[in-house]
C-alpha cells in the first residue's frame, strides 16, 4: 500500500453554527492535501478561542485543561496515523478519522478522573485519607511529567503503564529521605490508585480494567510495641518539662485505652460515663477513622490521667478531657521522651495502640474478639497483625509442657518399676513350686481358689 507522504492536523472553531455565543471546536486532519474534520465535542466561547495560536486564550486553569485535551488529541490522531502505517492499511483522512473516533468514544482523561474522583470522597473519607490520595497524585503527576506529558487518555491507561509507574516509585527518593520508598509504601499508591482506575471502570470511562492482571502483596511487617518493663518505666519516670511530662500522658492514656491519638484529641466530659459494674467509668466515642462506636472500661492508670488532667487550666480552656496537640508535634516529643528515659525504640504514637493489643490485651488473656472491638476495627483480620507471641508466654507455655512431660516421665518410670517387680515375683513363684509333682500342683491350685 502506498504510504501518505503528507500529514499534519490543525484546530478551529466553527463560529458560523456558534449558539449563545459558544463554537465547537474541531480537529481539521489533511492527509496528501485532502482534509476532513473531526468534532472534539468541545464548545468554547468565542473571545477566548484564540485563532492565530489555535488555543485556549490566556493562562486560567480552564485554559490549562482545555489546551491539555487539545494536546491529547493532536497526539491520539498522530498515533491512529502512525497504526495505519505500521499495519499497511491505506492513510486517508477518512481511515484516521474512524480510527479516533472508535478510540475516543469515551474521551475522559486522566486528570479528569483524579479531580472527580477528589470531589467524590471530599465528603465521604476522612482527612487523613484525603491527604494520602493526594499524596498519590502527586506521585502520579511527577510520574506523567517524566514521561514528559500532562494528561492522557484513559484509553491509553494499560497493563504497561502500571508495571512503569511501579518501577517510577521503587527509584524514587522522596525528599528528606537518605532511602527510596519500601515495597509496602509502593504498594500501597498502586492500590491507592486501582482505587481511581476502579471508578472509572464503574463509570464505564473506560472499556478494560488494567488491573485485571495486576497482583500485589505487602511484606510482613514486626509493629513494635513496648514491653511490660518498658511502660512500667515510661509512666513512673518524672519529666522535669511540662510538654513532654503532657506528651507522655496521652501516650500512655492510649496504651492503656488503646484510643488512636485523633479520637483522644475530641474526647469530652460527654463521652465519659458510669457504668452499672459498681460504678466503673467507661468511655464511649466514634473511630474518626471507621465510623465505629467504641466502648472502653478504664483501667486504673487510664483513670489517673484523667483524673491528673480534671481541673488542669489547659484542659479548662480547651474543655477537653486532655491536652490538645497536633500529631507532628506529639511524635517529635515522643522522640525526646525515648532518649530521656532510655527506650531505644524508634516510639511514635501509634505505637501505643499496638502496646494496648499486645501487652496490655492479648499477653494478659483477652480474647481477640474483644481486642477488635475496643480498637474499633472493622474486621478482626486487621486485629490479627497484634496477635504476636511474648516471650513471656513463650516461657510460661514452655513451662507448661515441661510439668506435663515430667508427669509422663513419672508414670513411665512407675510403670516400669511395676513390671519389674511382677517379673521378680513370677520369677520367685516359678522356684518355689519348680519341685512340686503333677497331683501336688493341682492339689496347690485348689486352695488357691477356695481362699
Amino acid at each position: 500500500m502506498r504510504t501518505s507522504k503528507t500529514f499534519s492536523i490543525q484546530f478551529w472553531m466553527d463560529k458560523k453554527k456558534a449558539t449563545k455565543g459558544e463554537g465547537f471546536i474541531y480537529a481539521r486532519v489533511i492527509v496528501d492535501q485532502k482534509r476532513l474534520s473531526i468534532s472534539l465535542k468541545r464548545k468554547l466561547e468565542i473571545d477566548l478561542w484564540d485563532t492565530k495560536n489555535k488555543k485556549f486564550r490566556g493562562s486560567s486553569q480552564k485554559a490549562k485543561e482545555f489546551n491539555r485535551y487539545l494536546d491529547l488529541s493532536k497526539s491520539k490522531l498522530f498515533r491512529c496515523y502512525q497504526e495505519l502505517r505500521d499495519n499497511g492499511e491505506e492513510v486517508t483522512s477518512k481511515a484516521i478519522k474512524n480510527l479516533f473516533l472508535n478510540e475516543s468514544l469515551n474521551s475522559h482523561t486522566l486528570q479528569e478522573l483524579i479531580t472527580y474522583h477528589s470531589k467524590k470522597i471530599e465528603n465521604t473519607h476522612a482527612i487523613g485519607s484525603i491527604r494520602n490520595f493526594g499524596v498519590t497524585i502527586v506521585y502520579v503527576n511527577r510520574f506523567l511529567k517524566k514521561k514528559r506529558i500532562d494528561d492522557m487518555f484513559l484509553s491509553d491507561l494499560n497493563y504497561k503503564f502500571l508495571c512503569d509507574f511501579e518501577n517510577f516509585l521503587n527509584a524514587y527518593y522522596p525528599k528528606g529521605h537518605p532511602k527510596a520508598m519500601s515495597h509496602n509504601t509502593v504498594t500501597k499508591h498502586i492500590q491507592r490508585l486501582r482505587k481511581i482506575v476502579t471508578l472509572a471502570y464503574n463509570l464505564e470511562w473506560i472499556k478494560d480494567d488494567p488491573f485485571r492482571r495486576w497482583k500485589s502483596s505487602f511484606d510482613k511487617v514486626d509493629r513494635e510495641f513496648l514491653s511490660d518493663s518498658e511502660l512500667s518505666k515510661l509512666a513512673n519516670h518524672h519529666f522535669a518539662i511540662d510538654r513532654l511530662d503532657r506528651v507522655r500522658d496521652l501516650f500512655v492514656f492510649s496504651c492503656y485505652t488503646g484510643i488512636a491519638f485523633v479520637d483522644i484529641k475530641n474526647l469530652t466530659k460527654k463521652n465519659v460515663w458510669i457504668g452499672d459494674d459498681e460504678g466503673n467509668k467507661w468511655i464511649t466515642t466514634i473511630r474518626q477513622k471507621t465510623n465505629t462506636k467504641i466502648k472502653i472500661p478504664l483501667l486504673f492508670p487510664a483513670e489517673y490521667i484523667l483524673s491528673k488532667y480534671e481541673i488542669h487550666p489547659v484542659t479548662q480552656i480547651s474543655g477537653t478531657l486532655l491536652p490538645s496537640i497536633t500529631n507532628e508535634k506529639a511524635n517529635l516529643y515522643l522522640k525526646e521522651i525515648a532518649t530521656e528515659v532510655g527506650i531505644e525504640k524508634n516510639l511514635t504514637f501509634h505505637m501505643a495502640r499496638h502496646t494496648f493489643a499486645t501487652t496490655i490485651a492479648l499477653s494478659n488473656g483477652m480474647p481477640i474478639e474483644t481486642v477488635s472491638k475496643i480498637l474499633g476495627h472493622s474486621k478482626i483480620t486487621t486485629t490479627q497483625i497484634y496477635a504476636r507471641v511474648m516471650d513471656h508466654k513463650i516461657k510460661s507455655d514452655m513451662d507448661a509442657v515441661q510439668k506435663r512431660l515430667n508427669k509422663k516421665a513419672r508414670k513411665f518410670e512407675e510403670e516400669n518399676e511395676l513390671n519389674f517387680l511382677r517379673e521378680r515375683i513370677v520369677e520367685a513363684e516359678k522356684n518355689r513350686y519348680s519341685h512340686l509333682t503333677n497331683e501336688q500342683l493341682i492339689q496347690k491350685l485348689n486352695e488357691i481358689l477356695n481362699e
